[in-house]
């Protein structure tokens, strides 16, 4: 029924793979067959910054998915001569989420944002003049 529609649907091009699907003769071999096809996207966010030569005055802004539709933003790289809590909490109050200030040995401090706020994020670190826009890398589909 439904399924059988769906792999229709999906699988136009591979007309000789979706007849021995219907056959039920060799349901191994067709999954073997479109799995050969599927190509996953295998980057790593993280491969970005982590250059031997690092820019101290890069501001990444990432999300990092957690279970589900859930996922946390992480900011790093900002100033240490920048109130870090201080920032947080006026994250934390003008998106209506919470955060947390992580310390990191590699990264340093590192704030953390419950759900996508790297819009959010990006607009008030330029709005509020801590950044530029060309410090941020917004990490992300």
């Amino acid at each position: 029924g439904a399924a059988l529609r769906a792999f229709k649907v999906r699988y136009r091009r591979a007309r000789l793979c979706y007849t021995a699907f219907c056959r039920r003769s060799s349901f191994v071999e067709f999954t073997r067959i479109m799995n050969d096809d599927i190509v996953f996207n295998n980057t790593d966010a993280f491969d970005e910054a982590q250059d031997t030569g690092r820019d101290q005055s890069k501001v990444h802004i990432r999300t990092q998915q957690r279970n589900g539709r859930k996922c946390i933003t992480t900011v790093q790289g900002l100033a240490d001569d920048l109130d870090i809590k201080r920032i947080c909490k006026a994250f934390k109050k003008n998106f209506s989420c919470n955060g947390a200030v992580q310390k990191d040995e590699e990264m340093g401090e590192v704030i953390q944002l419950s759900g996508d706020q790297r819009n959010n994020v990006r607009e008030f670190l330029v709005d509020q003049e801590i950044c530029t826009d060309d410090q941020l890398v917004i990490h992300g589909f």
